[in-house]
Parts: structure tokens; sequence; C-alpha cells
């Protein structure tokens, strides 16, 4: 039966890395990998030899014996666990998706438009570089990246510079989210899995994400696409038109999710609770916005009947991307029923017992650098979702562990390597129509290149703490 449930699992996960090919979204096999899975567990078992107890990350003594009642209650009780756990992780991220939707809603990302003032075009790089990096961390990766090429559609005419800049887009980003506990999805599972703190986070990994950042963009800077100016009118870099709470929802909802992490420090309590704070400020300020902006500006008729229907909060919770939730759920899940059955932690223990034997660095239990190298070269390939909820369940060292932190670098960075290996990576090819090859060819070595750096500047940084 565990041959059948790990078969199910590989062929879900391929179904996930072919969804272009397939023309399938992958939030489809995701639950359907998820379902199947547990229900194999359900009917088989009394066949199983072991069970893993997640909650002291140990397997669970003299499981071959107990009474199918017990068994029933244990896997009830151990589903009950990780659909917790995975609900606090979905919780945070609506959380954040419908701030994120609200600051749109008032056009307020505009904004962004205003620190573009110059038709050089490697300050320029240097600016959306920057931009993304810094985005990222507070936005999340994803959203970073839409905000930022929609930007960029209106201030890059010609359509070839324009994909070099999407590209290191796409770098930066990824390396802006893997230092903040609410930059990327995969940060955000270990931050809420408290295998990271906030404060060792960011001191183990803004230098080693920074130059992950800036290498590459300073290579490119010496090439001949970003040599000269652009075509650019002036008209395009003049004040974009915006409505006057424009700038105040921004900075408000960028002040709101930022605010997540020092409650949870302040408090203790999970992010989840905080991120639902700041929702409902951001929202009640955006209700009180709504209104005054009726009866303070002129609207068209149509815009007036458009707004009444929908509040800002209405409006931006229909906005939010359901299908990524589901996925999560789908994946987090099915990485669930591997861990479960302690199949992620006899794999771990094979890892343990071959990987070191290469000579790499080990960390406090037994696990090699290399193995963590690898893992960011896999998310390029592979969705690193899964990838990280499988690390989770292999790997058993304490809270802020330097293993975790490297986790995060490499599973968050690692990805720029491929167009299909991240989210933003993903969204820009959508939104760019973005070759694979042609990314393969002129933006993959840039982001080998400070994915390397950075990994060699973890290794430096770790030192310190």
């Amino acid at each position: 039966m565990e041959t059948a449930i790990i078969l199910v699992f590989v062929m879900g996960y391929l179904a996930i890395t072919l969804e272009h090919n397939l023309k399938i979204d992958k939030l489809i096999p995701a639950l359907v990998m998820m379902a199947i899975c547990w229900a194999l567990i359900a009917l088989g078992l009394e066949s199983f030899p072991q069970w893993f107890d997640s909650a002291n990350h140990s397997l669970l003594e003299g499981f071959g014996s107990m009474a199918s009642e017990e068994k029933m209650h244990l896997m009830e009780e151990t589903l009950l666990h990780h659909l917790g756990k995975t609900a606090e992780i979905l919780v945070f991220l609506l959380g954040a998706m419908t701030i994120v939707e609200i600051i749109d809603y008032f056009d307020g990302f505009s904004t962004i438009k205003d620190f573009v003032k110059t038709k050089k075009k490697t300050k320029i790089l240097w600016i959306f570089s920057i931009l993304a990096f810094v985005l990222s961390a507070i936005i999340d990766n994803l959203t970073a990246t839409i905000v930022l090429i929609s930007i960029l559609q209106k201030i890059v005419k010609e359509r070839n510079v324009r994909l070099y800049y999407a590209g290191l887009i796409i770098i930066a980003a990824n390396a802006g989210g893997a230092w903040s506990p609410i930059g990327d999805v995969t940060t955000t599972m270990l931050w809420i899995g408290k295998k990271v703190s906030t404060e060792y986070l960011v001191g183990y990994l803004f230098i080693p994400s920074l130059l992950c950042m800036a290498v590459p963009s300073f290579i490119a800077s010496f090439l001949p696409i970003f040599k000269g100016n652009l075509d650019i009118d002036d008209e395009d870099l003049s004040e974009p038109k915006k409505s006057v709470f424009s700038a105040k929802m921004l900075y408000l909802g960028l002040g709101a999710i930022i605010f997540v992490p020092v409650f949870k420090m302040v408090t203790h309590l999970p992010p989840y609770v905080g991120m639902m704070l700041s929702l409902g400020i951001v929202a009640t300020f955006a209700e009180i916005y709504s209104r005054r902006k009726f009866s303070l500006t002129e609207l068209n008729s149509q815009e007036s009947d458009a707004h009444a229907i929908h509040s800002p909060v209405h409006h931006s919770l229909s906005r939010i991307e359901l299908p990524s939730i589901l996925f999560f759920l789908g994946i987090l899940m099915a990485v669930a029923a591997l861990e479960s059955l302690g199949i992620l932690f006899d794999f771990a223990g094979t890892l343990e017992r071959t990987m070191p034997r290469l000579g790499t660095e080990m960390h406090a239990d037994g696990v090699s650098d290399l193995v963590v190298l690898l893992l960011g070269v896999g998310s390029a390939v592979i969705d690193n979702v899964p990838l990280v909820a499988a690390s989770l369940g292999m790997f058993h060292e304490p809270m802020d562990n330097e293993l975790w932190h490297f986790v995060a670098y490499s599973a968050g960075t690692g990805g720029s390597m491929l167009i299909i290996g991240s989210a933003a990576g993903v969204v820009a090819m959508g939104m760019e129509k973005i070759d694979f090859f042609w990314y393969l060819k002129k933006i993959s070595w840039l982001a080998l290149i400070g994915f390397l750096v950075g990994a060699v500047a973890f290794m430096f940084t770790r030192t310190l703490f």
C-alpha cells in the first residue's frame, strides 16, 4: 500500500510539473493526489508498520500492536493536526492577498511609478531590481512581479529590452522574498511552522539575498542590451493619474503587512491572527475612504453604480486567487500523508547516510550543504512548495537552526534559474509571453551566479550566529 501511495504522489507531482504541457491547472492534480493518498491510508491502515507523530517529530512506538479503533482515531487526529497547520498558512495568505487587492482597488501601486525619473537603461534596471527586492519582501514575490511588470509595460516600449528587465525582476523578486517571513510562500511556511524567527531570518539571509539580487544586476548592467537610453515619452514619466487616496492606501497596506511579524514577536500568537488584525484595519480605512471618495470626487453614473454594488473589501475578496489557495491545501496535505507514514522520515535517514560521504559540511542532524543546494536546484525544476513541505517532515533540527535558513534561501532563490521554477517566473512568462529557452539562454546563467554567490555568503553569515 505504501508503494501505491508513493506512486500516486509521484504521478500527481509529475502532473503539477507538466502543468503547461498538459493544459491542466496544477490545483486539480494537487487536490486529487491529496484525496487519494489519504483514502489509501484509511483503507490500508492495518497494514502499515509505523506511524509518524508530527507533534513530537518522531516515529510512534507500538503502532503495529494498536487496535483498529485506536489506529483510526490516531489517523483522524493526525489529519486534523495537519489540516490545522495548513489552515494557518492559508488564512494568513488569504489576509495578505486581500490587503494587496484593496491597495490595487485604490490604484495604490501607481504611486510606485513616481520612482522612475530617468531614461538611462542601467539606472532603470537598478530601480526595478531594488523595487522588486524591497516590494517582494513585503507583499510577496508573485505580487511584486505582477506590479512591476505592469509598470514596466507602460514605460519600456521595446519588447526585446523589456524581456531582459522582466528576467532581472524575477531574480530580484525571488531574492527579496527569501529573507522576509512574508515574502515567499515557502518562507512563510517555515515561519508559521516555527522553524525560523523573523530576527534570525533577516540576520542570516539579508546579505545573501541582497547579493543574489545585486550581482546579477551588476553583471547585466554591462550587457549591450542595457547600454544607452530608453526611448520614453515625457508623458510616461509624468505624474500618473490616481485618486487622492492611492498613496495613502499603498503605505497603509504595506505598513499593515509589515506589522504582522512585529505583532507575532510581541504577543507570540500565530501570524494569521496579526494578519487578520491588519486586514481589519486596512478594510476599515478602505470603507471610510470609499465613502469620502464618492462625496468629494465626481464619478460618472456607471462608475458610481459599480462601486455601490461592491464595497472595496467585497470587491477585493472576489479577486483573490482561490485556485492558489486550493493548490496549497492539496499539496501540503498530500505531503502530510507521506510524513504520517514515516516515508519522509526514512528518506531523510537515507540522505543522512549517503550524502555526507561527499565531504561537504554537515549540519547538526547530519544533513550536508549539498542536500540543501540540490533542494535549490530542484526548486527550479519542480514547485518549491512541496519541496519545503517535504523538508519540514524530513529534517528535525530545532527552531532557527542554520539548516532551516539555508532551506529558505535555496528554495526561495533557486527557482529563478528556470522561468517555470517560481511563481514569479510563471506569472512573468504569462504577462510577457517569455519563451522557456530564451530565458534559459539569456537569464538562467545570471540567476545561477546570483544563487551560488548568495549561498557562499550564507556560509559566511551563519558563522556569525
